[in-house]
C-alpha cells in the first residue's frame, strides 16, 4: 500500500493526535441540529443563522454558529455524508490542526462573501449549513487531487475532481434557479475560492509533496 503524503510536518504525539476532527465536526453538527430543533424558529433566525440583519445588529457570532446548523434533515444528511468522505481525505492530507483551521476559515469566508453580496443584492434570506466550508475542501482537492474520481449527487459514474468541483457549484446554481430554491450559492463560491487559493499556496510551498499527492490519486 502506498502511504499518503501528509502536508504537515511531523510532530510529537499529543491528545489531539488521537482525535478524528471530521467525526467531531459531524457530531457537533448533528448535536446542534437536534438541540435547536426544540427552539423556536425565531430564536434560530436571530441567534444562529447568518443574515445581513444579524450582522448589522452585531450578532457576529452567527458567522460561526451558522456553519453548524442546517435547515432540515436532508440538508444535514447531505452535508454530513459529503463531509465524512471529503473531510476524511483532506484531514489525512493536511493533518488535524491545519485541517480544522482551514475548514473554519473556509466557512467564515463563505459567510463573509454571502453578506457582501447581500449588501448589494439583498434577498433578506438567512443562511445556515456547512456547505461553504465543504466547498473549501472541494476547492483544495481540485488543486491537490485533480484526477481523483468522485461521485456527484445522483450521477452513477465517477467524475474527476477537477471537473466535479466546479460542476457541483454550477449544478446547484442551476437547481436553485430552476426550482426557485434558496441555496447559498454565493457562500459555496466563497468556500471554493478559499480552497483553490490555499491549494495554490500549498502547491507553491510544498512542490514535491503536492506532486506526490497528485500522482498518487491519478
Amino acid at each position: 500500500m502506498v502511504r499518503i503524503y501528509n502536508i504537515s510536518p511531523k510532530k510529537s504525539l499529543n491528545i489531539f493526535s488521537f482525535l478524528n476532527v471530521t467525526v467531531i465536526l459531524i457530531l457537533i453538527n448533528v448535536i446542534m441540529f437536534l438541540v435547536l430543533s426544540f427552539f423556536p424558529q425565531e430564536f434560530i433566525l436571530k441567534n444562529i443563522a447568518i443574515s445581513l440583519e444579524n450582522i448589522s445588529n452585531l450578532r457576529l457570532w452567527t458567522f460561526i454558529t451558522s456553519m453548524f446548523m442546517h435547515g432540515g434533515l436532508f440538508h444535514l444528511f447531505a452535508n454530513m455524508f459529503s463531509l465524512l468522505f471529503i473531510g476524511s481525505l483532506v484531514e489525512k492530507l493536511l493533518g488535524k490542526k491545519r485541517y480544522l483551521w482551514f475548514y473554519l476559515i473556509s466557512g467564515l469566508f463563505a459567510g463573509l462573501l454571502y453578506i457582501l453580496v447581500e449588501l448589494f443584492f439583498p434577498s433578506g434570506l438567512p443562511a445556515v449549513g456547512a456547505s461553504g466550508a465543504l466547498f473549501g475542501l472541494v476547492g483544495l482537492l481540485v488543486l491537490l487531487t485533480p484526477n481523483l474520481p468522485v461521485y456527484v449527487m445522483f450521477i452513477p459514474i465517477p467524475i474527476k475532481m477537477k471537473y466535479a468541483g466546479p460542476g457541483m457549484l454550477v449544478l446547484l446554481w442551476l437547481i436553485s434557479l430552476a426550482g426557485n430554491i434558496p441555496i447559498g450559492n454565493t457562500a459555496h463560491f466563497g468556500g471554493l475560492i478559499v480552497g483553490v487559493a490555499y491549494g495554490l499556496y500549498l502547491k507553491n510551498k510544498y512542490k514535491k509533496k503536492t506532486k506526490y499527492i497528485r500522482q498518487h490519486f491519478s
